[in-house]
């Protein structure tokens, strides 16, 4: 059966952390896939808010 596990951070160093903690408990050979996506919102000051996300795709 194939699952997927979605991350989602404000930083990009806390979504590697938490993507490689998630892979270190994962067999590689069950990974499909992964999928990396940053989206910047723009805020009515100067400022921009990142979301960096990502999606393991893999075999149960």
């Amino acid at each position: 059966m194939i699952q997927v596990k979605v991350f989602d951070c404000e930083h990009e160093k806390d979504l590697e952390h938490d993507l490689n903690h998630f892979l270190k408990g994962l067999d590689e050979r069950k990974i499909v896939d992964i999928k990396y996506h940053i989206a910047a919102i723009p805020e009515d000051s100067d400022e921009q808010i990142y979301c960096f996300s990502g999606m393991v795709i893999y075999r149960k």
